[in-house]
């Protein structure tokens, strides 16, 4: 869909680097959406899972308003995320900065680039459900490691795709750098994706015959 929209649309550097950082979004709802159903050895354990969801949504959160507030300034779409009027207490504050930021990036998508951001979500539910619930991962893993399995892909992501709106913007966002832009995140995403499945794929079991 981003490349249809290089190609066909007239979508500028702003366009793509501003869906992919709206991916972010997708993958803290479902990475939210396995902490909770997560495996744990003892129930009492689902009691802390009402400490962690909550962090998660405040620490990512905050992490990803910024994110979002440097993407929009970068491109002079956007204002300062922080309220303008009152302000949520405590660490709240980060989750209504990236509802701020969440509506800058709404009101400045077109429509074609929302059903782009509609085919993302829907990409990352399908792996949800396919590789995380059916195939049984959610209880291959734990907690701890979902806080913080978010963070590396994101980045890794993120600065490739950065990198290159740079360089599409010195040449005029020309429809062809666009394309590689797009191809080369997706190889990256796609290899990224297969690693992090690999490291909670099931273990084979040992024989316990004797030789």
């Amino acid at each position: 869909m981003p490349l249809f929209g290089a190609f066909f649309l007239g979508w500028e550097a702003f366009d793509i680097v501003l869906l992919y950082w709206a991916e972010n979004l997708a993958v803290g709802f479902y990475n939210i959406l396995k902490i909770a159903f997560v495996k744990v050895s003892n129930p009492i354990e689902h009691l802390g899972k009402l400490f962690l969801i909550p962090f998660f949504a405040v620490h990512y959160g905050g992490f990803t308003a910024v994110h979002g507030f440097f993407v929009l300034m970068l491109f002079k779409k956007g204002e300062a995320p922080f309220p303008a009027g009152d302000a949520w207490p405590c660490f709240l504050v980060f989750l209504q900065m990236l509802l701020n930021v969440i509506k800058q990036a709404y009101s400045v998508m077109s429509t074609p680039m929302r059903y782009a951001l509609f085919g993302l979500f829907l990409s990352h539910g399908v792996s949800f459900v396919y590789n995380y619930l059916l195939k049984g991962e959610y209880a291959r893993t734990n907690p701890q490691k979902l806080m913080s399995s978010p963070y590396a892909r994101v980045m890794v992501m993120h600065f490739a795709i950065i990198i290159g709106a740079f360089v599409s913007m010195a040449l005029g966002s020309p429809a062809a750098v666009l394309a590689v832009l797009v191809v080369l995140k997706t190889a990256l995403d796609i290899k990224l994706h297969l690693k992090e499945h690999e490291k909670i794929k099931p273990q084979p079991v040992e024989s316990t015959q004797p030789a």
